[in-house]
């Protein structure tokens, strides 16, 4: 009986405590709903829930108008952020700021990645003459300036009288490379431009130095020498060099920590988009230029992957890349309420970092995001009215076999030993390489031209040694008109012969592509052995020694070194940044 009445007891008592739990944990969660930026709603919403309606609502409305499900609004603005708001002409539609300046981590609540033995991105098929890729999207109009809406420039009246700061022109020495057109572009500027006017009141700090450094790179000396830099690489090395100095000087970057995992903060190193992920990585890792605050930062950096983002929001089969450009648009929308920095300059100084074909695609639906923010992109197309020349970065695709040894096998031999003319293997996808194969495979000795490469004769050289025997590497679009073979063929040393129209050549504000490369037109695919054979041994000699000197430029390094492919990539962003910068 005694036992009986100990147990009834302790029941009671285990019942008294539960129930205690179970109502500090209801009390934390409401208050959770209120202090947070998220409802109660979302920190219970099943993880799968949320993805599946971004893919599913897409299968019933194909109207611009559609609207996907998306997180709660972030709470009211709080009064001690006044001091913080900019002048109304610095923000156009915006009403009102909402939300804490102080950077919180959105909780993951995306699954893992799938498994790359399931994804077609990153299948090892490419073992030598693959680059499988995502077939086009369908076919969407060429975007053209909205009415009423331009590009950001943003213009500074200094309070002392200063003579105007010059465009800084790289080519004032040499001659600009084949596909270029303006070797350095003037800042953006057009009749009905909506620019960013701001008095010296509003003038912080990193606008002095940013304009500092306009000056200090514009009045560069000639005949700069660096030991580091092969100057018949660049179209001024005396310019190139300054602003990489200042760059290493004065800027700053801040990452946003906003995100779900594995859509940001999660590098992806291997593949053939691998070069947003070791961005990212190396960015996210960087001790130099990255700062906790952000009213220090000239540049503010969005860490999401495109590669991610159609992994996980891409509907199988839809051709249509709307879910990713709604996603986008929700999170730009969310960090402009949130925070005071994008709307000071309308996502001037923002910029994203992405490898994948889509990521030009996915920021459709975001005006200022298209037309303001800096896209580092590969897919740098301008035909298609979205990677603005001068303002955006082309984005070097390189694709990574070993990511723990991301520079395995690189080199090749030398020119004696280089007995093929020219040498292609790849998928037949894209307008240029059926017509690249129509005129050349199996019709001449010296065009090693195929599809995959034949298994007779990979047993015998296989892809790579193939590179390394030519003298020249054919790299035509694909389906976009950026290639990884670009690339590829500089770490083996291979002078690379770049078929696609309209494609900006990466780092093209800085370097003199035609000292190491051939560009050569669409129509003029006919005539492609005449071309290759009208250049000069001598020449070629020297083209192919450039290719040399160049590597370093490309090369991915697991600790960051001076002039290699992270900070080369780091500085097109900063100088297209100095580059829309009026002073006045």
């Amino acid at each position: 009986m005694a036992n009986g009445i100990h147990i009834e007891k302790a029941l009671s008592s285990w019942s008294k405590l539960l129930l205690l739990v179970a109502l500090v944990t209801s009390a934390a969660a409401l208050f959770a709903s209120f202090s947070s930026n998220f409802g109660v709603s979302f920190w219970f919403s099943a993880p799968s829930s949320l993805l599946a309606s971004y893919r599913d609502v897409v299968a019933n409305s194909s109207t611009e108008e559609l609207v996907l499900p998306s997180l709660p609004p972030p709470r009211a603005s709080s009064p001690s952020l006044a001091p913080l708001l900019p002048p109304a002409s610095l923000s156009q539609d915006v009403d009102t700021l909402i939300g804490s300046p102080v950077p919180t981590a959105t909780p993951a609540f995306f699954a893992p990645p799938p498994s790359p033995v399931k994804d077609a991105d990153d299948l090892e098929v490419y073992a030598g003459e693959y680059d499988p890729k995502m077939p086009p999207l369908e076919p969407e109009p060429a975007l053209t300036p909205s009415p009423g809406f331009a590009p950001v420039t943003t213009s500074l009246s200094p309070p002392l009288a200063h003579p105007p700061s010059p465009v800084v022109n790289f080519a004032d020495t040499k001659r600009p490379p084949p596909t270029t057109s303006v070797p350095f572009p003037s800042p953006i500027e057009t009749s009905n431009a909506a620019e960013v006017k701001a008095s010296s009141v509003f003038w912080r700090e990193t606008d002095r130095q940013l304009m500092y450094a306009k000056r200090e790179i514009a009045s560069a000396p000639t005949g700069l020498i660096d030991p580091d830099l092969h100057a018949p690489l660049f179209l001024n090395v005396s310019i190139f060099k300054r602003s990489y100095e200042m760059m290493e000087r004065i800027l700053k970057v801040y990452i946003y920590k906003d995100g779900p995992k594995p859509l940001f903060h999660t590098p992806e190193l291997g593949g053939i988009y691998a070069s947003e992920g070791w961005f990212m990585r190396l960015m996210e890792q960087n001790k130099q230029f990255v700062v906790k605050d952000p009213e220090k930062a000239h540049l503010f950096y969005m860490a999401y992957s495109s590669r991610q983002l159609r992994a996980h929001l891409y509907v199988p089969d839809s051709h249509t890349s709307r879910p990713l450009s709604i996603f986008l648009r929700d999170y730009v929308n969310m960090i402009s309420a949130k925070y005071p920095f994008w709307n000071r300059t309308r996502g001037a100084d923002h910029f994203l970092v992405g490898c994948h074909d889509w990521a030009t695609y996915t920021t459709r639906m975001h005006d200022e995001l298209r037309k303001n923010a800096i896209k580092a992109v590969c897919n740098a197309d301008v035909s298609e009215g979205i990677f603005i020349r001068g303002k955006d970065v082309s984005l070097p695709e390189t694709y990574i076999r070993a990511p723990k040894r991301p520079q395995r096998g690189i080199g090749g031999k030398p020119v004696s030993k280089r007995s093929i003319l020219a040498f292609f293997a790849g998928h037949m996808h894209g307008r240029v390489r059926p017509i690249l194969l129509r005129h050349w495979r199996g019709r001449d000795r010296d065009m090693r031209i195929y599809e995959a490469l034949p298994q007779e004769i990979a047993s015998k050289m296989s892809y790579v040694e193939h590179m390394k025997s030519s003298k020249f590497c054919i790299c035509p679009m694909g389906y976009e008109v950026n290639s990884p073979r670009i690339v590829e063929a500089i770490y083996y040393e291979c002078v690379p012969v770049v078929i696609a129209d309209n494609f900006v050549l990466p780092f093209e504000q800085v370097l003199d592509w035609s000292a190491f490369s051939v560009v050569v037109a669409e129509k003029d695919i006919p005539k492609l052995k005449d071309i290759l054979l009208g250049i000069s041994l001598g020449k070629y000699t020297t083209m192919q020694m450039n290719v040399k000197k160049l590597q370093k430029h490309f090369l991915w390094n697991v600790k960051p070194r001076k002039y290699d492919l992270f900070h080369m990539i780091l500085h097109s962003i900063w100088f297209n940044r100095l580059n829309q910068i009026h002073v006045r």
